[in-house]
């Protein structure tokens, strides 16, 4: 399991109601979602994701509330994986049971830079950027949690 994409960066202590705010928490539909994903922070955000981007952050990236409209958000709007320094525990369950990609690795967080094309082996936990030439060891995923991820989410793996 691999993906490749360009970086967005974020800093530290980014909370769901940045990610995606209270105010669009109305809608189910998660294209409506993704369309607002990351707008406080970033209005631009939106209209330069592509598909199988992925986002750098912070320490704490995901704190805040419980809800799984974050991850949600993140993953529709075409984001491949998330890597941050850390995650809060329940966002990191809640992005797994909704098969979006993330992991945890303070070296590549503190050396990729918004705009690198980045490399991520899920198998093996390396990361590299293909900008620089730099990689970095992330923990691999169990086999379970790719069986997760690639599946969809948890819901979709049970089916």
């Amino acid at each position: 399991m691999n993906t490749k994409g360009h970086v967005h960066t974020f800093p530290d202590n980014v909370d769901t109601d940045v990610i995606i705010h209270a105010r669009y928490l109305n809608t189910a539909n998660h294209k409506e979602l993704a369309s607002h994903c990351m707008e406080d922070i970033d209005p631009t955000f939106v209209s330069k994701v592509q598909p199988s981007d992925i986002i750098v952050a912070g320490w704490n990236f995901g704190c805040g509330s419980s809800r799984e409209h974050a991850p949600i958000a993140i993953k529709e709007s075409g984001v491949s994986c998330v890597i941050a320094k850390t995650f809060a525990r329940i966002f990191y369950r809640n992005a797994i049971n909704i098969g979006l990609a993330i992991l945890e690795c303070e070296e590549a967080a503190d050396n990729i830079k918004a705009g690198d094309e980045v490399e991520i082996d899920f198998d093996t936990g390396i990361i590299t950027d293909i900008t620089t030439g730099q990689t970095f060891q992330a923990e691999p995923f169990p086999e379970f949690i790719k069986d997760i991820i690639s599946k969809g989410g948890l819901l979709k793996s049970l089916g």
